[in-house]
């Protein structure tokens, strides 16, 4: 495969993924509810949700939430080859990782799954790149330098699509979302941890919503 055709490969299979402009982070402690959880993601308007690897629930919450069909499934904080295999066979369709990792990268390429690598520096863009990826995570975001850091970073890599995550909130999504070289942002605001262990559903779909309508183009300065 050469690298213009990895490009291809990849940015097809994130296509859906990035359509709304918006990642729900989920860190979910209990699988049980993940169907419930599906339902109000999708009643708020989001069609993809990636779950991390952060709680001992999160391989058999993404085995729930891959079983709604209107849903794409993604892995977060993936850290090894071992977890692609684990968070495939469960059924997430894309792969997020903190860092650069070779062996992540190398292990989806060799599955035809997208991932989304986390970067903060040039050389680590620059890893990407080689490795015939275009979409990176910019993590952790607000850290990191925020919209400052993005935009010293697209300037020399003109080819380069960013995923901010980190820090990102209902108040500051806006100014990521209106840089051109940001095709979607991760954040966990719409889906919080006290709303999930309150099965508070109704107020997930409303923050889902809201957030939805932030990314919307005409709500975007």
């Amino acid at each position: 495969m050469t690298l213009v055709q990895g490009y291809e490969q990849h940015d097809s299979l994130l296509a859906t993924v990035t359509a709304s402009r918006l990642i729900p982070v989920i860190a979910i402690e209990q699988a049980r509810y993940a169907r419930a959880l599906a339902s109000a993601l999708l009643a708020g308007g989001l069609r993809c949700a990636e779950v991390t690897l952060r709680t001992d629930a999160a391989v058999d919450a993404i085995a729930a939430l891959a079983q709604e069909p209107d849903l794409v499934v993604g892995a977060g904080t993936v850290l090894t080859a071992e977890q692609v295999d684990r968070v495939r066979d469960a059924g997430a369709t894309f792969v997020v990782s903190p860092g650069f990792g070779p062996k992540v990268v190398q292990r989806c390429r060799e599955l035809g799954m997208p991932v989304v690598p986390g970067v903060m520096t040039p050389t680590e863009l620059q890893r990407a790149l080689d490795a015939g990826l275009r979409t990176v995570k910019f993590f952790p975001a607000e850290q990191a330098g925020g919209v400052a850091m993005i935009k010293a970073l697209a300037a020399p890599f003109r080819d380069v699509r960013f995923i901010p995550t980190g820090g990102i909130h209902a108040g500051n999504v806006a100014d990521y979302l209106k840089l051109a070289c940001v095709v979607a942002v991760g954040g966990s605001w719409m889906v919080p941890a006290d709303a999930l262990a309150a099965q508070d559903w109704h107020r997930v779909e409303r923050l889902v919503a809201e957030a939805v309508a932030l990314a919307a183009p005409g709500n975007r300065p």
